[in-house]
């Protein structure tokens, strides 16, 4: 186990990549098949693995071009605090929808549903459009919702990518 743990954390910098792009895809999939529209937090929680993609590749890059220690000790470090802002995002939605503290006043209470053509008119007639709010959980799965599920995915991936910049520090 140790040594599989070892080859992930050398390689961390791919992991992260390909770990932000499936969390992407699967978020995607919620709202494509699942027909659950995002919130604006979830919209915030997606922007943090786009920010992790792009640090990644360009971590990626630079250590392929450089072969610089310092530049895969800083890319790993980069990520752990764009993870870091993940779980940031996600415990406060998480709280939202707990009703532990109120959520952003951008996210107004009530849920999206089905598009009927009275909604339309409505819209063609002046009506505002009303966002998913992000006081109400969406989907739940053993109790937890998707942001509190997205809090400990983000919290093992800022662990890991600690773990990959101490790893790198430590080798001579």
């Amino acid at each position: 186990m140790a040594h599989l743990i070892g080859l992930i954390l050398d390689r961390w910098r791919l992991w992260a990549l390909a770990g932000s792009a499936a969390m992407l895809a699967i978020a995607h999939g919620f709202e494509t098949f699942g027909g659950l529209a995002p919130c604006t937090l979830c919209l915030r929680q997606r922007e943090v693995y786009w920010a992790a993609m792009a640090a990644a590749a360009a971590g990626l890059i630079l250590t392929r071009l450089t072969r610089g220690r310092g530049w895969r000790i800083g890319a790993n470090a980069v990520l752990a605090a764009i993870f870091a802002v993940g779980i940031g995002y996600a415990v406060y939605h998480a709280g939202a929808e707990w009703k532990f503290w109120p959520g952003p006043s951008a996210c107004a209470s009530g849920g999206a549903g089905a598009v009927r053509l009275e909604d339309l008119s409505g819209l063609m007639n002046g009506a505002k459009v009303k966002p998913p709010a992000c006081d109400q959980a969406a989907w739940v799965f053993l109790g937890l919702s998707m942001a509190g599920w997205n809090a400990l995915i983000s919290t093992k991936l800022t662990v890991l990518s600690l773990a990959a910049a101490l790893r790198e520090r430590a080798r001579p």
